[in-house]
């Protein structure tokens, strides 16, 4: 959420930030005509307070002196009235500002490129090189069928499509990635690891900008009125809600969760495979910063994330979104995409965002100055990184002529030793 006085001081700077990331700038106009007839709204009724205040006290002092103050009374009473009548306006004004406030979009950073859609995001690097085949690649249904690792015929039975099942080795390869990435960013990135609830309130989706303009894409539970969540931003970010943090900044914590994703309107995209899936397996990592570091702190979580693929020895690039292509939150952010020879194409696999104090504002997480004074912290998120965008890419770029899959050295370990995946 923005800060209603920044909206006031600076109109502008709102209605450039719309037209950047290509929405219309009405709501702008909305919000300070609302905002103009509360503060007005308000001022009457102090006036009126005051002016009640004063013939209260100029009726005490009749009534000590014996003269009839009845009319006077009337009046405190009709003020009364009136006040009353006015501070439900006042409420239902601030619900609507509230509401209106919700609706509006984080700032893009300055500094980001500026483009409608993804094709003018920015390319900041490309690390490592493509592999190169003697033979044609296969996709990961493909191979997965082959390996044995896959069966989601039986998972769409039980469930239906978008709801995979990994089986035996597939199973054990997933866990062993989760546990590898929690250990990563655990013993050298420095997090302090969680394992929080998988499912949260309306108060915690709305914190984290999720709510109200991802309703749709979101599984509610409306007899409880829980959501399952999204990704593990969600009740990571959450943990602070309502405080003032009492420890020294940054703060950075991870969390392995299942996600859920209805993904409402994606009829017509891949969805053949685990490529694009309502449940899915992620870690997340979750910093609150000094406002003064943000940007510098969101750089460092892209190394985090990009430490993962680094150790995994997988080719990847880094991208600087536009300002058409950030999250309604975010104020800017990378994604982290892999490339998937069998695909033909890259998969995201991350995106590192800095919200600045956007979504601390919506969930009130504050921290104190060098003047002990209360502020907003800075939130930054990113997967670090997810599943099954991150399998596939491991399956498509070590597969091997003889249809096995080479594991890289850093998860073997987590495996006993197992080196490679065999056909069944």
């Amino acid at each position: 959420m923005l800060d209603i006085r920044r909206i006031r001081e600076n109109p502008d700077e709102l209605r450039n930030g719309l037209k950047r990331r290509f929405q219309e700038t009405a709501p702008v106009d909305a919000l300070l005509a609302c905002d103009q007839e509360r503060r007005s709204l308000v001022t009457r009724v102090e006036e009126l307070k005051s002016r009640r205040n004063t013939i209260s006290r100029d009726v005490g002092k009749k009534r000590k002196a014996g003269e009839d103050t009845a009319a006077l009374q009337d009046e405190v009473r009709a003020m009364g009235d009136t006040i009353a009548a006015m501070d439900q306006e006042i409420r239902a004004l601030d619900e609507r500002q509230r509401t209106l406030l919700l609706a509006i979009p984080n700032i893009p950073c300055a500094t980001i490129p500026t483009g409608p859609d993804a094709g003018a995001n920015r390319v900041v690097r490309e690390v490592g090189t493509p592999p190169v085949f003697s033979f044609a690649p296969l996709d990961h249904v493909a191979l997965g069928e082959r390996l044995g690792i896959f069966d989601l015929p039986r998972a769409t039975r039980m469930t239906g499509s978008g709801f995979p099942l990994l089986l035996g080795a597939g199973a054990r390869l997933q866990r062993a990635l989760i546990q590898f990435m929690l250990d990563l960013h655990t013993t050298r990135h420095g997090y302090t690891e969680m394992l929080p609830p998988f499912v949260v309130n309306t108060d915690a989706m709305l914190g984290t900008g999720t709510l109200p303009k991802m309703a749709d894409d979101m599984y509610h539970c409306e007899r409880d009125d829980l959501w399952l969540i999204p990704t593990a931003e969600v009740p990571v970010t959450n943990y602070f809600r309502e405080e003032i943090i009492d420890r020294p900044l940054p703060i950075a914590l991870t969390a392995y969760t299942p996600c859920f994703r209805r993904e409402a309107g994606s009829a017509g995209k891949e969805t053949r495979g685990i490529l694009r899936v309502h449940q899915f397996d992620k870690v997340e990592m979750v910093r609150f910063v000094d406002p003064a570091t943000s940007y510098d702190e969101l750089e460092l979580l892209v190394s985090h994330a990009e430490d993962v693929l680094k150790a995994l020895g997988l080719h990847y690039r880094v991208l600087e979104l536009c300002s058409g292509d950030i999250s309604f939150a975010a104020a800017k952010c990378y994604d982290i995409e892999l490339w998937a020879p069998g695909q033909k194409g890259w998969l995201e696999v991350s995106s590192c965002s800095n919200f600045e104090d956007f979504q601390a504002r919506r969930a009130n997480i504050r921290y104190r100055d060098a003047d002990g004074k209360p502020r907003f912290v800075h939130t930054l998120n990113g997967s670090g990184v997810a599943l099954p965008r991150l399998m596939i890419a491991l399956l498509e770029q070590g597969q091997q002529a003889d249809g096995s899959v080479r594991l890289p050295p850093a998860i073997v370990p987590y495996l006993q030793g197992v080196d490679h995946l065999a056909p069944v």
